[in-house]
């Protein structure tokens, strides 16, 4: 009897309470902002624009692109080498996966986090007509959304090839089974994007916008899609799968390829004309200056280079998942943490002074090797014996100087009248942090702000999504393929030119495989030769074994220790080529989510 009057007691309190409270129940939430407040405030809709921009990675994460070609080796691994032989599955994706713990530009990357930011762009369209907030405004942030999910696009086709178009953004009632749409489709798809955000963009932003999308941003992707589109693994017709029953899906099938890559060559030279942008320093008088020049590009906040660039303050601090470049990939002799380091492909690339290039069987080259480079040599790679920054004060006593040393020293011990082996401070056998010393003997130096201390503070480098001299690369690598020679050296030499190298004069497939080298030493470590391998089909050379470098300084016959080390290069990493990995699967779940789902060649 007691709890039947206790439980009517309970009912009539309650009851009294909602009488006099009928919309407790409708309180807002104190940890996120209603639907009907983010949509009728310009301030939270541009909040909501924002945060579309994290679908885009940045290349400053712990683990780069770079170390996923044969730029660089990643040295803690963590499965990136399983992508660099190939061993990806639909059910195992490794670093590419969207629950991987380890790297933030990899995950972000992934099939499932890329639709995540487009519904977020097609919920912003489905709201943004109806918003009461200025009609300019409204029409910048649309122009940058346009952009954003052309760039999230994008980045879905250049590592899965064709995939579904989506453009509303679905609820937990609809049919989420759709097909993937065609290469040709999505290619058509992203360009239009880009047109629309181009035609409701500015030209340039002052104060705190600066880093939004642009009309150049917009025109610059077109660029990129469209020489990508016209290049050699989307004109394939899948033909390194075969028997692949829809070569529609990574391909085009059908067209001409020729307009394909007129196509590019217009799209690259709208950027050109717009007129506002122009190469850093274009005059070196020197090598030195040239690569003073090369190096200081990179550390600038702004240059007349910049096309689309992510910002950064100090204040991030996201530790090994987001931006620290600094601290990721300096030597572990200055108690960092040594990661994508350039391998002996990627030093080798760099030619002579003369613009010849290296050669290991030239004895002189080989004696020294670091010796009269290409100037963005040593902009861009840290070697042994080359000048740092001032080591931490614990490591100081050992070299007071800031020389990177990646080599060994022989020492005669008298003691044991025997030969020892002296590490390098910045190997794998240092003192120091070895876990983090280098495979390859090198670190890389590009990026890398030798004003500041990476071990406790964060640089604020800008990472350059795109920048002019893509711009004028692609534009001369469309003149190559339409047989206009001239022209496409005319730009390739002015990239040159303010490297402090000698003029390219070569034709044919020579003046061919100049211009890949020449991209690939102007664009080292921004994120483009994982792709650049693969569009141009090449990935079969690219994937060798990881190369690195073993220096020793012998002992002479007095017991003293040579000033003159010995090279010898050997095979690091060991790493292999599979052609289904021109793209990656498409995750097993997301098949089995979604019936009308192709999966990808050889997967």
């Amino acid at each position: 009897m007691k709890r039947i009057l206790y439980l009517l007691l309970s009912i009539w309190i309650l009851s009294g309470f909602y009488a006099c409270n009928k919309d407790f129940l409708n309180v807002s939430p104190k940890d996120q902002y209603s639907d009907n407040a983010v949509w009728n405030d310009p301030n939270l809709i541009q909040a909501f624009v924002d945060n579309i921009y994290g679908g885009i990675p940045h290349g400053f994460d712990i683990l780069m692109m770079s170390s996923l070609s044969d730029e660089a080796v990643f040295t803690p691994d963590w499965g990136a080498e399983n992508v660099n032989r190939g061993l990806l599955t639909p059910s195992d994706l490794e670093i590419f996966d969207p629950g991987f713990w380890g790297s933030v530009q990899t995950v972000i990357r992934s099939w499932k986090t890329q639709y995540k930011y487009i519904r977020a762009c097609n919920l912003f369209f489905s709201k943004i007509d109806q918003a009461p907030i200025d009609a300019s405004l409204k029409q910048r942030m649309k122009g940058e959304v346009h952009f954003l999910r052309a760039y999230l696009y994008f980045q879905l086709v250049e590592m899965y090839g064709g995939v579904p178009i989506i453009t509303q953004a679905y609820t937990l009632t609809d049919s989420f089974n759709v097909p993937r749409n065609t290469f040709a489709e999505c290619v058509d798809f992203i360009t239009k994007e880009c047109d629309s955000a181009a035609a409701l963009l500015p030209l340039q932003y002052s104060g705190d916008n600066i880093g939004r999308a642009t009309k150049g941003a917009a025109l610059a992707l077109k660029a990129r899609m469209l020489l990508y589109a016209a290049s050699d693994l989307f004109n394939s017709q899948a033909s390194w799968a075969p028997g692949y029953a829809h070569p529609e899906l990574v391909s085009y099938v059908g067209g001409d390829r020729m307009a394909r890559w007129q196509a590019a060559k217009d799209a690259a030279k709208a950027v050109m004309d717009l007129g506002i942008y122009d190469l850093y320093k274009p005059n070196p008088q020197s090598a030195q200056e040239a690569a003073q020049n090369y190096q200081q590009l990179f550390l600038q906040q702004s240059t007349p280079e910049d096309i689309f660039v992510k910002f950064f303050t100090q204040k991030v601090n996201e530790n090994w998942m987001g931006y620290s470049p600094g601290q990721y990939c300096q030597p572990n002799g200055w108690h960092c943490w040594g990661n994508n380091t350039p391998t002996q492909q990627m030093v080798d690339m760099y030619e002579m002074a003369d613009g010849t290039p290296f050669d290991w069987s030239n004895p002189a080259e080989a004696a020294n090797p670091y010796a009269n480079r290409d100037p963005r040599f040593y902009a861009s790679i840290l070697y042994n014996g080359a000048q740092w920054r001032p080591r931490p004060s614990d490591v100081a006593p050992l070299d007071p100087n800031g020389i990177v040393q990646t080599g060994y020293w022989a020492k005669w011990n008298p003691q044991t009248n025997s030969v020892d082996t002296i590490p390098g401070l910045d190997t794998r056998k240092s003192p120091f942090e070895n876990w983090n010393g280098t495979y390859t003997g090198y670190y890389m130096k590009k990026f890398m702000d030798p004003t500041v201390d990476a071990q406790f503070v964060h640089q604020t480098v800008p990472w350059r999504y795109i920048r002019y001299t893509e711009i004028l690369l692609d534009y001369a690598e469309a003149c190559l393929a339409l047989g206009q020679e001239t022209e496409a050296k005319t730009y390739i030499n002015m990239i040159r030119q303010r490297a402090y190298m000698p003029p390219i004069t070569s034709t044919g497939q020579q003046l061919i495989n100049d211009y890949r080298r020449e991209r690939e030493v102007e664009l080292a470590f921004e994120d483009q030769r994982y792709f650049d391998v693969r569009r141009w089909m090449i990935a079969d050379s690219a994937y060798q074994n990881a190369k690195g470098i073993l220096i020793i300084y012998p002992m002479l016959p007095d017991h003293t220790t040579s000033p003159t080390p010995t090279y010898k290069v050997y095979s690091a990493i060991p790493r292999a080529w599979q052609p289904h990995a021109y793209f990656l699967p498409i995750q097993l779940d997301e098949i089995n989510r979604n019936p009308k789902l192709i999966q990808n060649p050889g997967y």
